[in-house]
Protein backbone atom coordinates (compact mmCIF):
# COMPACT_ATOMS: atom_id res chain seq x y z
CA UNK A 1 0.00 0.00 0.00
CA UNK A 2 1.09 4.22 -0.48
CA UNK A 3 2.90 5.64 2.77
CA UNK A 4 1.49 9.00 3.58
CA UNK A 5 2.08 11.44 0.55
CA UNK A 6 2.33 14.19 3.16
CA UNK A 7 4.03 14.81 5.92
CA UNK A 8 1.30 14.02 9.10
CA UNK A 9 2.69 17.53 11.02
CA UNK A 10 2.57 19.61 8.08
CA UNK A 11 1.07 23.23 9.05
CA UNK A 12 -2.23 22.23 7.06
CA UNK A 13 -2.24 18.93 8.58
CA UNK A 14 -2.56 20.37 12.44
CA UNK A 15 -4.87 22.33 12.06
CA UNK A 16 -8.20 21.26 14.12
CA UNK A 17 -10.83 21.05 11.04
CA UNK A 18 -12.14 17.62 10.54
CA UNK A 19 -15.01 16.06 12.46
CA UNK A 20 -15.64 12.52 12.40
CA UNK A 21 -18.90 11.18 12.94
CA UNK A 22 -18.95 7.60 14.60
CA UNK A 23 -22.35 5.73 13.97
CA UNK A 24 -23.31 2.17 15.87
CA UNK A 25 -25.69 -0.03 17.23
CA UNK A 26 -25.34 -3.15 19.12
CA UNK A 27 -21.55 -3.16 18.93
CA UNK A 28 -19.92 -3.07 22.24
CA UNK A 29 -16.93 -5.19 21.37
CA UNK A 30 -15.87 -2.75 18.39
CA UNK A 31 -17.11 0.91 18.75
CA UNK A 32 -14.77 1.82 21.09
CA UNK A 33 -11.36 1.20 19.04
CA UNK A 34 -13.37 2.55 16.34
CA UNK A 35 -13.58 5.83 18.15
CA UNK A 36 -10.09 5.49 19.52
CA UNK A 37 -8.67 5.24 16.31
CA UNK A 38 -10.64 8.39 14.71
CA UNK A 39 -9.36 10.60 18.41
CA UNK A 40 -5.61 9.11 17.25
CA UNK A 41 -5.67 10.93 14.13
CA UNK A 42 -4.18 13.75 15.90
CA UNK A 43 -4.80 17.81 16.36
CA UNK A 44 -6.40 17.87 12.86
CA UNK A 45 -9.49 16.23 14.55
CA UNK A 46 -11.51 18.73 16.37
CA UNK A 47 -14.08 16.58 17.36
CA UNK A 48 -15.33 13.20 17.30
CA UNK A 49 -19.68 12.96 17.57
CA UNK A 50 -20.14 8.91 18.22
CA UNK A 51 -23.92 8.73 17.47
CA UNK A 52 -25.57 5.52 19.48
CA UNK A 53 -28.81 4.23 17.86
CA UNK A 54 -30.40 3.24 20.76
CA UNK A 55 -28.15 0.21 21.71
CA UNK A 56 -29.39 -2.33 24.18
CA UNK A 57 -25.61 -3.82 24.75
CA UNK A 58 -24.17 -1.01 26.84
CA UNK A 59 -22.57 1.05 24.04
CA UNK A 60 -23.67 4.16 25.07
CA UNK A 61 -22.11 3.55 28.52
CA UNK A 62 -18.79 2.75 27.24
CA UNK A 63 -19.08 5.96 24.93
CA UNK A 64 -19.98 7.91 28.32
CA UNK A 65 -16.81 6.82 30.34
CA UNK A 66 -14.42 7.00 26.87
CA UNK A 67 -15.95 10.48 26.49
CA UNK A 68 -15.23 11.66 30.48
CA UNK A 69 -11.66 11.73 29.74
CA UNK A 70 -11.68 13.05 26.09
CA UNK A 71 -12.91 16.39 25.76
CA UNK A 72 -12.96 15.87 21.71
CA UNK A 73 -15.65 13.20 22.06
CA UNK A 74 -19.24 13.95 22.25
CA UNK A 75 -21.65 11.36 22.16
CA UNK A 76 -25.33 11.56 21.04
CA UNK A 77 -27.95 8.79 21.70
CA UNK A 78 -31.27 8.58 19.55
CA UNK A 79 -33.80 7.54 21.76
CA UNK A 80 -35.24 5.20 19.29
CA UNK A 81 -33.62 2.75 16.87
CA UNK A 82 -33.65 4.22 13.19
CA UNK A 83 -33.42 0.52 11.61
CA UNK A 84 -30.54 2.11 8.94
CA UNK A 85 -27.49 3.81 8.69
CA UNK A 86 -28.77 7.46 7.55
CA UNK A 87 -30.63 8.80 10.43
CA UNK A 88 -27.66 8.53 12.98
CA UNK A 89 -25.21 10.00 10.37
CA UNK A 90 -27.74 13.11 9.64
CA UNK A 91 -27.75 13.47 13.35
CA UNK A 92 -23.86 13.33 14.01
CA UNK A 93 -23.67 15.75 10.51
CA UNK A 94 -26.01 18.31 12.13
CA UNK A 95 -23.88 18.25 15.12
CA UNK A 96 -20.54 18.79 13.73
CA UNK A 97 -18.90 22.51 14.02
CA UNK A 98 -15.72 21.46 12.20
CA UNK A 99 -15.25 22.72 8.58
CA UNK A 100 -15.13 19.72 7.39
CA UNK A 101 -16.55 16.18 8.13
CA UNK A 102 -15.94 12.02 7.57
CA UNK A 103 -17.93 9.37 8.78
CA UNK A 104 -16.56 6.04 10.45
CA UNK A 105 -18.79 2.74 11.49
CA UNK A 106 -18.41 1.31 14.75
CA UNK A 107 -16.61 -1.97 13.59
CA UNK A 108 -14.59 -0.58 11.14
CA UNK A 109 -11.34 1.82 11.87
CA UNK A 110 -9.02 4.84 10.43
CA UNK A 111 -5.32 3.86 9.82
CA UNK A 112 -2.66 6.52 10.85
CA UNK A 113 -2.40 9.16 8.17
CA UNK A 114 -5.81 9.36 7.18
CA UNK A 115 -7.18 12.17 7.98
CA UNK A 116 -4.27 14.64 7.56
CA UNK A 117 -3.98 13.14 3.93
CA UNK A 118 -7.32 13.60 3.12
CA UNK A 119 -7.26 17.09 4.43
CA UNK A 120 -4.09 18.46 3.33
CA UNK A 121 -5.31 17.13 -0.36
CA UNK A 122 -9.04 18.73 0.27
CA UNK A 123 -7.35 22.26 1.46
CA UNK A 124 -4.33 22.48 -0.76
CA UNK A 125 -6.12 21.67 -3.80
CA UNK A 126 -9.29 23.94 -2.28
CA UNK A 127 -11.69 20.85 -2.80
CA UNK A 128 -15.27 19.93 -1.45
CA UNK A 129 -14.50 16.52 -1.42
CA UNK A 130 -11.17 14.41 -1.17
CA UNK A 131 -11.26 10.60 -1.16
CA UNK A 132 -8.66 7.96 -0.53
CA UNK A 133 -7.63 4.36 -0.64
CA UNK A 134 -10.40 2.19 1.37
CA UNK A 135 -9.27 -1.67 2.33
CA UNK A 136 -11.51 -4.50 2.75
CA UNK A 137 -9.56 -6.58 5.75
CA UNK A 138 -11.26 -10.25 6.19
CA UNK A 139 -11.22 -11.02 9.91
CA UNK A 140 -9.65 -13.30 12.00
CA UNK A 141 -6.94 -13.41 8.93
CA UNK A 142 -6.48 -10.02 8.49
CA UNK A 143 -5.95 -10.77 4.40
CA UNK A 144 -6.91 -6.91 2.83
CA UNK A 145 -8.13 -6.45 -0.23
CA UNK A 146 -8.08 -2.89 -1.90
CA UNK A 147 -11.74 -1.40 -3.31
CA UNK A 148 -11.99 0.36 -6.61
CA UNK A 149 -7.77 0.71 -6.29
CA UNK A 150 -7.56 2.23 -10.00
CA UNK A 151 -9.35 5.12 -8.79
CA UNK A 152 -6.67 6.13 -6.31
CA UNK A 153 -3.75 4.85 -8.15
CA UNK A 154 -1.93 8.53 -7.69
CA UNK A 155 -2.99 12.13 -6.91
CA UNK A 156 -5.38 13.91 -8.59
CA UNK A 157 -7.44 16.92 -9.01
CA UNK A 158 -10.70 17.05 -10.49
CA UNK A 159 -12.98 20.15 -11.72
CA UNK A 160 -15.88 18.19 -12.15
CA UNK A 161 -16.76 14.45 -10.66
CA UNK A 162 -17.52 13.76 -14.54
CA UNK A 163 -13.62 14.65 -15.42
CA UNK A 164 -13.77 10.73 -13.52
CA UNK A 165 -16.62 9.08 -14.31
CA UNK A 166 -15.42 5.21 -12.25
CA UNK A 167 -16.03 7.70 -9.25
CA UNK A 168 -19.20 6.01 -9.29
CA UNK A 169 -18.48 2.81 -9.07
CA UNK A 170 -16.93 3.92 -5.50
CA UNK A 171 -20.06 4.47 -3.60
CA UNK A 172 -18.38 4.01 0.07
CA UNK A 173 -18.91 7.45 1.92
CA UNK A 174 -16.37 6.52 4.37
CA UNK A 175 -13.27 6.85 2.30
CA UNK A 176 -14.04 10.60 2.08
CA UNK A 177 -13.89 14.01 3.29
CA UNK A 178 -16.49 16.70 2.88
CA UNK A 179 -16.14 20.55 3.28
CA UNK A 180 -19.08 20.23 6.05
CA UNK A 181 -20.48 23.95 4.38
CA UNK A 182 -20.71 22.39 1.13
CA UNK A 183 -22.98 19.32 2.42
CA UNK A 184 -25.43 21.76 4.30
CA UNK A 185 -25.14 23.96 1.00
CA UNK A 186 -27.13 21.69 -1.28
CA UNK A 187 -28.69 19.51 1.44
CA UNK A 188 -26.74 16.35 1.07
CA UNK A 189 -28.57 14.09 3.55
CA UNK A 190 -28.56 10.53 4.09
CA UNK A 191 -31.88 8.56 3.18
CA UNK A 192 -33.53 8.20 6.77
CA UNK A 193 -34.86 5.46 8.72
CA UNK A 194 -34.30 1.15 7.20
CA UNK A 195 -32.54 2.32 4.17
CA UNK A 196 -30.35 -0.29 2.78
CA UNK A 197 -27.44 0.91 0.90
CA UNK A 198 -27.69 4.77 1.84
CA UNK A 199 -24.33 5.06 0.83
CA UNK A 200 -25.16 4.51 -3.06
CA UNK A 201 -27.77 7.84 -2.76
CA UNK A 202 -25.34 9.29 -0.49
CA UNK A 203 -22.52 9.22 -3.39
CA UNK A 204 -24.81 10.19 -5.91
CA UNK A 205 -26.09 13.33 -4.20
CA UNK A 206 -22.79 14.62 -3.94
CA UNK A 207 -21.52 13.57 -7.32
CA UNK A 208 -24.85 15.45 -8.76
CA UNK A 209 -23.47 18.80 -6.73
CA UNK A 210 -20.69 18.66 -8.62
CA UNK A 211 -17.69 19.62 -6.17
CA UNK A 212 -14.04 19.58 -6.97
CA UNK A 213 -12.87 16.51 -6.05
CA UNK A 214 -9.28 16.01 -4.56
CA UNK A 215 -8.15 11.64 -4.44
CA UNK A 216 -5.03 10.48 -2.94
CA UNK A 217 -3.28 6.96 -2.98
CA UNK A 218 -2.98 6.94 0.75
CA UNK A 219 -4.72 4.29 2.62
CA UNK A 220 -7.93 6.27 4.60
CA UNK A 221 -9.97 3.51 5.78
CA UNK A 222 -10.45 0.02 6.70
CA UNK A 223 -13.05 -1.86 6.20
CA UNK A 224 -13.23 -4.57 8.48
CA UNK A 225 -15.27 -7.62 7.17
CA UNK A 226 -16.64 -10.32 9.74
CA UNK A 227 -18.20 -13.14 7.97
CA UNK A 228 -18.54 -15.26 10.67
CA UNK A 229 -20.16 -12.65 12.98
CA UNK A 230 -23.59 -13.60 14.20
CA UNK A 231 -25.67 -10.68 12.86
CA UNK A 232 -23.81 -9.85 9.02
CA UNK A 233 -23.84 -6.89 7.69
CA UNK A 234 -25.93 -5.61 5.05
CA UNK A 235 -23.86 -6.04 2.37
CA UNK A 236 -23.03 -9.57 3.60
CA UNK A 237 -26.69 -10.13 4.46
CA UNK A 238 -27.60 -10.80 0.84
CA UNK A 239 -29.40 -14.37 1.70
CA UNK A 240 -33.05 -13.05 1.49
CA UNK A 241 -34.58 -11.42 -1.77
CA UNK A 242 -35.46 -8.20 0.38
CA UNK A 243 -31.57 -6.82 0.68
CA UNK A 244 -31.87 -7.56 -3.53
CA UNK A 245 -35.23 -5.48 -3.77
CA UNK A 246 -33.04 -2.45 -1.35
CA UNK A 247 -30.13 -2.68 -4.08
CA UNK A 248 -31.98 -2.03 -7.04
CA UNK A 249 -34.20 0.36 -5.44
CA UNK A 250 -30.24 2.02 -4.05
CA UNK A 251 -29.14 1.99 -7.77
CA UNK A 252 -32.39 3.11 -9.16
CA UNK A 253 -32.57 6.27 -6.93
CA UNK A 254 -28.97 7.56 -7.34
CA UNK A 255 -29.32 7.16 -11.30
CA UNK A 256 -32.64 9.17 -11.20
CA UNK A 257 -30.44 11.86 -8.15
CA UNK A 258 -27.77 11.94 -11.46
CA UNK A 259 -30.23 12.43 -13.91
CA UNK A 260 -32.32 15.23 -12.27
CA UNK A 261 -29.15 17.21 -12.25
CA UNK A 262 -28.53 17.20 -15.58
CA UNK A 263 -25.25 14.41 -15.38
CA UNK A 264 -26.30 12.11 -17.70
CA UNK A 265 -22.77 10.76 -18.39
CA UNK A 266 -22.66 9.96 -14.45
CA UNK A 267 -26.11 8.70 -14.43
CA UNK A 268 -25.25 6.38 -17.56
CA UNK A 269 -21.84 4.92 -15.48
CA UNK A 270 -24.61 4.13 -12.53
CA UNK A 271 -26.42 1.85 -14.63
CA UNK A 272 -23.24 0.56 -16.17
CA UNK A 273 -22.04 -0.43 -12.48
CA UNK A 274 -25.08 -2.18 -11.28
CA UNK A 275 -24.38 -4.12 -14.50
CA UNK A 276 -20.55 -4.84 -13.58
CA UNK A 277 -20.64 -5.44 -10.11
CA UNK A 278 -24.54 -5.19 -8.67
CA UNK A 279 -25.78 -8.11 -11.34
CA UNK A 280 -22.90 -10.19 -11.34
CA UNK A 281 -22.24 -10.24 -7.55
CA UNK A 282 -25.70 -11.48 -6.84
CA UNK A 283 -26.50 -13.68 -10.54
CA UNK A 284 -22.95 -15.53 -8.76
CA UNK A 285 -24.99 -16.86 -5.43
CA UNK A 286 -27.78 -17.46 -7.74
CA UNK A 287 -27.77 -21.16 -8.02
CA UNK A 288 -26.87 -21.36 -4.28
CA UNK A 289 -30.71 -19.92 -3.33
CA UNK A 290 -33.64 -22.35 -3.19
CA UNK A 291 -36.32 -22.28 -5.87
CA UNK A 292 -38.49 -19.84 -4.94
CA UNK A 293 -35.66 -16.85 -4.49
CA UNK A 294 -34.61 -17.91 -7.71
CA UNK A 295 -37.94 -17.08 -9.73
CA UNK A 296 -38.26 -13.56 -7.07
CA UNK A 297 -35.10 -12.49 -8.03
CA UNK A 298 -35.31 -13.16 -11.76
CA UNK A 299 -38.68 -11.47 -11.99
CA UNK A 300 -37.65 -8.27 -10.24
CA UNK A 301 -34.29 -8.40 -11.98
CA UNK A 302 -36.60 -8.52 -15.45
CA UNK A 303 -38.54 -5.66 -14.55
CA UNK A 304 -35.50 -3.58 -12.97
CA UNK A 305 -33.42 -4.05 -16.67
CA UNK A 306 -37.06 -3.17 -18.40
CA UNK A 307 -35.91 0.53 -17.76
CA UNK A 308 -32.67 0.62 -19.63
CA UNK A 309 -32.57 1.90 -23.02
CA UNK A 310 -30.71 0.97 -26.32
CA UNK A 311 -28.12 3.54 -25.37
CA UNK A 312 -27.31 0.91 -22.06
CA UNK A 313 -26.44 -1.65 -24.15
CA UNK A 314 -24.26 -0.32 -27.26
CA UNK A 315 -21.53 0.07 -25.21
CA UNK A 316 -19.35 -3.66 -24.96
CA UNK A 317 -22.30 -6.01 -25.29
CA UNK A 318 -20.86 -9.46 -24.71
CA UNK A 319 -19.32 -7.83 -21.51
CA UNK A 320 -20.17 -9.80 -18.69
CA UNK A 321 -22.73 -8.12 -16.94
CA UNK A 322 -24.03 -6.95 -20.20
CA UNK A 323 -24.49 -10.50 -21.44
CA UNK A 324 -26.29 -11.99 -18.16
CA UNK A 325 -28.77 -8.89 -18.07
CA UNK A 326 -29.43 -10.14 -21.80
CA UNK A 327 -30.46 -13.77 -21.18
CA UNK A 328 -32.42 -12.75 -18.05
CA UNK A 329 -34.34 -10.29 -19.99
CA UNK A 330 -35.05 -13.42 -22.44
CA UNK A 331 -37.26 -15.46 -20.86
CA UNK A 332 -39.62 -15.37 -17.98
CA UNK A 333 -38.05 -18.18 -15.82
CA UNK A 334 -34.80 -18.54 -14.33
CA UNK A 335 -32.50 -20.79 -16.80
CA UNK A 336 -29.17 -21.34 -17.59
CA UNK A 337 -27.83 -21.01 -13.92
CA UNK A 338 -24.60 -22.54 -13.82
CA UNK A 339 -23.27 -21.34 -17.25
CA UNK A 340 -24.23 -17.95 -16.29
CA UNK A 341 -22.37 -18.53 -12.46
CA UNK A 342 -19.31 -18.96 -14.91
CA UNK A 343 -19.99 -15.85 -16.37
CA UNK A 344 -20.54 -13.51 -13.27
CA UNK A 345 -16.88 -15.05 -12.15
CA UNK A 346 -14.16 -12.73 -11.73
CA UNK A 347 -12.53 -13.25 -14.52
CA UNK A 348 -15.51 -14.55 -16.71
CA UNK A 349 -16.08 -17.53 -17.76
CA UNK A 350 -18.36 -18.73 -21.22
CA UNK A 351 -18.54 -22.25 -20.83
CA UNK A 352 -19.64 -24.47 -23.10
CA UNK A 353 -22.06 -25.53 -25.19
CA UNK A 354 -21.68 -22.96 -27.53
CA UNK A 355 -23.93 -22.37 -30.36
CA UNK A 356 -24.13 -21.10 -33.82
CA UNK A 357 -27.74 -19.17 -34.96
CA UNK A 358 -28.72 -20.39 -38.08
CA UNK A 359 -26.75 -17.54 -40.33
CA UNK A 360 -23.95 -19.43 -38.53
CA UNK A 361 -23.28 -16.33 -36.09
CA UNK A 362 -22.02 -17.09 -32.69
CA UNK A 363 -25.01 -16.86 -29.78
CA UNK A 364 -25.69 -17.77 -26.42
CA UNK A 365 -27.58 -20.88 -27.07
CA UNK A 366 -29.89 -23.07 -29.99
CA UNK A 367 -32.62 -21.99 -27.41
CA UNK A 368 -31.75 -18.32 -27.61
CA UNK A 369 -30.38 -17.70 -30.97
CA UNK A 370 -31.11 -13.94 -30.83
CA UNK A 371 -28.69 -12.64 -27.87
CA UNK A 372 -25.71 -12.65 -30.64
CA UNK A 373 -21.93 -13.08 -29.44
CA UNK A 374 -20.37 -11.67 -32.68
CA UNK A 375 -18.38 -9.38 -30.85
CA UNK A 376 -15.92 -12.03 -29.34
CA UNK A 377 -14.77 -12.47 -33.12
CA UNK A 378 -13.47 -9.77 -33.15
CA UNK A 379 -12.32 -9.07 -28.99
CA UNK A 380 -8.47 -9.30 -28.42
CA UNK A 381 -7.32 -12.42 -26.65
CA UNK A 382 -6.55 -11.49 -23.60
CA UNK A 383 -10.40 -10.16 -23.07
CA UNK A 384 -12.04 -13.46 -24.16
CA UNK A 385 -14.31 -15.16 -20.92
CA UNK A 386 -12.49 -18.52 -21.68
CA UNK A 387 -13.16 -21.49 -19.84
CA UNK A 388 -11.13 -24.00 -17.90
CA UNK A 389 -12.00 -26.87 -16.11
CA UNK A 390 -9.73 -28.04 -13.43
CA UNK A 391 -9.90 -32.39 -12.39
CA UNK A 392 -7.61 -32.42 -8.71
CA UNK A 393 -6.82 -36.01 -7.95
CA UNK A 394 -4.60 -35.64 -4.54
CA UNK A 395 -4.09 -39.44 -3.79
CA UNK A 396 -2.56 -39.50 -7.41
CA UNK A 397 -1.07 -36.26 -7.14
CA UNK A 398 -2.19 -34.74 -10.40
CA UNK A 399 -3.83 -31.76 -11.48
CA UNK A 400 -5.42 -31.78 -14.86
CA UNK A 401 -6.44 -28.91 -16.56
CA UNK A 402 -8.92 -28.36 -20.27
CA UNK A 403 -8.77 -25.57 -22.11
CA UNK A 404 -12.23 -25.09 -24.58
CA UNK A 405 -12.35 -23.66 -27.53
CA UNK A 406 -14.17 -20.23 -28.24
CA UNK A 407 -16.44 -20.23 -31.63
CA UNK A 408 -12.55 -20.18 -33.09
CA UNK A 409 -11.07 -17.84 -30.90
CA UNK A 410 -8.96 -20.09 -28.92
CA UNK A 411 -7.58 -21.86 -31.93
CA UNK A 412 -6.74 -18.22 -33.53
CA UNK A 413 -4.58 -16.88 -30.33
CA UNK A 414 -2.77 -20.04 -29.95
CA UNK A 415 -2.37 -21.08 -26.76
CA UNK A 416 1.06 -21.77 -25.79
CA UNK A 417 1.13 -22.48 -22.06
CA UNK A 418 -0.16 -22.03 -18.60
CA UNK A 419 1.20 -19.85 -15.26
CA UNK A 420 -0.38 -21.37 -12.18
CA UNK A 421 -0.47 -20.34 -8.85
CA UNK A 422 -1.65 -21.85 -5.42
CA UNK A 423 -2.03 -19.00 -3.52
CA UNK A 424 -2.96 -18.87 -0.06
CA UNK A 425 -6.05 -17.26 0.89
CA UNK A 426 -4.82 -15.49 3.99
CA UNK A 427 -1.31 -14.99 3.92
CA UNK A 428 -0.79 -12.36 2.00
CA UNK A 429 2.72 -13.45 -0.57
CA UNK A 430 2.67 -16.92 0.04
CA UNK A 431 2.20 -19.11 -3.27
CA UNK A 432 3.50 -21.92 -5.18
CA UNK A 433 4.12 -21.30 -8.98
CA UNK A 434 4.56 -23.26 -11.88
CA UNK A 435 4.27 -22.97 -16.05
CA UNK A 436 3.26 -26.04 -17.89
CA UNK A 437 2.95 -26.06 -21.53
CA UNK A 438 -0.72 -26.52 -23.48
CA UNK A 439 -1.07 -29.96 -25.87
CA UNK A 440 -3.90 -30.08 -28.26
CA UNK A 441 -6.36 -32.37 -28.56
CA UNK A 442 -8.30 -33.93 -31.13
CA UNK A 443 -11.47 -32.53 -29.05
CA UNK A 444 -11.00 -28.87 -29.88
CA UNK A 445 -9.63 -28.29 -26.26
CA UNK A 446 -6.34 -28.37 -24.70
CA UNK A 447 -5.08 -29.79 -21.78
CA UNK A 448 -1.83 -29.41 -18.99
CA UNK A 449 -0.70 -31.47 -16.34
CA UNK A 450 1.29 -30.94 -13.31
CA UNK A 451 2.21 -32.85 -10.03
CA UNK A 452 0.33 -31.94 -6.90
CA UNK A 453 1.83 -31.86 -3.69
CA UNK A 454 -0.46 -31.19 -0.67
CA UNK A 455 2.69 -31.66 1.70
CA UNK A 456 4.57 -28.86 0.38
CA UNK A 457 1.35 -26.46 0.30
CA UNK A 458 1.03 -27.80 3.88
CA UNK A 459 5.15 -26.79 4.90
CA UNK A 460 4.58 -23.41 3.66
CA UNK A 461 1.01 -22.48 5.68
CA UNK A 462 -2.28 -24.98 6.68
CA UNK A 463 -5.37 -23.01 5.07
CA UNK A 464 -7.00 -22.26 2.27
CA UNK A 465 -5.28 -22.43 -1.20
CA UNK A 466 -6.95 -20.61 -4.57
CA UNK A 467 -5.66 -21.26 -7.52
CA UNK A 468 -5.47 -18.89 -10.21
CA UNK A 469 -4.15 -19.69 -13.99
CA UNK A 470 -2.53 -17.05 -16.99
CA UNK A 471 -2.78 -18.06 -20.19
CA UNK A 472 0.05 -17.15 -22.77
CA UNK A 473 -0.64 -16.60 -26.24
CA UNK A 474 1.43 -17.20 -29.27
CA UNK A 475 1.80 -13.72 -29.79
CA UNK A 476 2.91 -13.19 -26.23
CA UNK A 477 -0.59 -11.59 -24.57
CA UNK A 478 -1.76 -12.93 -21.62
CA UNK A 479 -5.12 -13.49 -20.04
CA UNK A 480 -5.97 -13.90 -16.14
CA UNK A 481 -8.31 -16.68 -15.95
CA UNK A 482 -9.44 -19.18 -12.66
CA UNK A 483 -10.30 -22.85 -13.39
CA UNK A 484 -13.99 -24.65 -13.09
CA UNK A 485 -13.56 -27.05 -10.02
CA UNK A 486 -14.69 -30.61 -11.72
CA UNK A 487 -16.87 -32.87 -9.82
CA UNK A 488 -17.29 -36.61 -9.88
CA UNK A 489 -16.33 -39.88 -9.04
CA UNK A 490 -13.07 -39.75 -6.79
CA UNK A 491 -13.03 -35.73 -6.99
CA UNK A 492 -13.77 -32.85 -4.12
CA UNK A 493 -13.87 -35.31 -1.36
CA UNK A 494 -11.84 -34.94 2.00
CA UNK A 495 -8.52 -37.28 2.30
CA UNK A 496 -5.79 -38.36 4.82
CA UNK A 497 -2.78 -38.67 3.07
CA UNK A 498 0.42 -40.21 4.33
CA UNK A 499 3.42 -37.58 4.60
CA UNK A 500 7.34 -38.55 5.37
CA UNK A 501 7.41 -35.13 6.83
CA UNK A 502 4.22 -34.31 8.75
CA UNK A 503 2.85 -38.04 9.32
CA UNK A 504 -0.48 -37.28 7.85
CA UNK A 505 -1.80 -34.42 5.69
CA UNK A 506 -5.26 -33.39 5.35
CA UNK A 507 -6.58 -32.46 2.38
CA UNK A 508 -9.98 -31.33 0.52
CA UNK A 509 -10.49 -29.95 -2.53
CA UNK A 510 -13.75 -28.01 -3.29
CA UNK A 511 -15.66 -25.35 -5.64
CA UNK A 512 -15.54 -22.23 -4.22
CA UNK A 513 -19.02 -20.11 -4.53
CA UNK A 514 -18.13 -18.94 -8.29
CA UNK A 515 -17.40 -22.61 -8.99
CA UNK A 516 -13.65 -22.15 -8.73
CA UNK A 517 -11.25 -25.04 -7.55
CA UNK A 518 -9.45 -24.19 -4.42
CA UNK A 519 -7.66 -26.72 -2.13
CA UNK A 520 -7.55 -26.87 2.21
CA UNK A 521 -4.67 -28.39 3.56
CA UNK A 522 -3.69 -28.93 6.76
CA UNK A 523 -0.38 -31.17 8.49
CA UNK A 524 -0.97 -33.40 11.52
CA UNK A 525 -2.35 -32.66 14.57
CA UNK A 526 -1.10 -29.18 14.88
CA UNK A 527 -2.55 -28.08 11.07
CA UNK A 528 -5.66 -29.94 12.45
CA UNK A 529 -6.52 -27.67 15.22
CA UNK A 530 -7.31 -24.30 13.70
CA UNK A 531 -9.70 -26.31 11.11
CA UNK A 532 -11.77 -27.80 13.85
CA UNK A 533 -11.37 -24.58 15.94
CA UNK A 534 -12.86 -22.44 12.67
CA UNK A 535 -15.60 -25.34 12.16
CA UNK A 536 -16.79 -24.82 16.14
CA UNK A 537 -17.06 -21.59 15.66
CA UNK A 538 -19.89 -21.83 12.89
CA UNK A 539 -21.71 -24.41 14.72
CA UNK A 540 -21.90 -22.48 17.94
CA UNK A 541 -25.14 -19.84 18.56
Amino acid sequence: MHPPQHPPHSPTAVTAAVAVVVIGYDDALHVTDAVRSALGQGPAVREVVAVDDCSTDGSAGLLDRLAAGEPRLRVIRLPVNSGGCGTPRNTGLDAVTAPYVMFLDSDDVLPPGAVDALLTAATGADAEVAGGLCVRRELPSGREVPWEPGLYAAPAVLAHPARRPRLTYDTLCVNKLYATAFLRAHGIRFPEGRFPYEDIVFTARVWAAAPRVALVPDRVYVWHVRRSARQLSISLARAGIDNWRSRTHACRTAHAVLLDAGEKLLARRVRAKFLDHELRMYARELPLRDAAYRREWWTHTRAFLADYDAADWTRDPVAPGRLIARVVLAGPEPRDLPRLRELAARPARLRPPYARAPDGTPCWSSALPGITLEPLLTRPAHRLPLAVDAELRPRAGRLRLRLHELYGRTAQAGPTEVELEWRHRDRDGVAVRRTVPWRASSAGTWTAETPLRPDRLADLASGAWDLRLRLRFRDGSTRPVTAHALAGPGLLRRLALPSARHGIVLVHPYATHSGSLALRVAAGARGLAPILRARLRRLLP
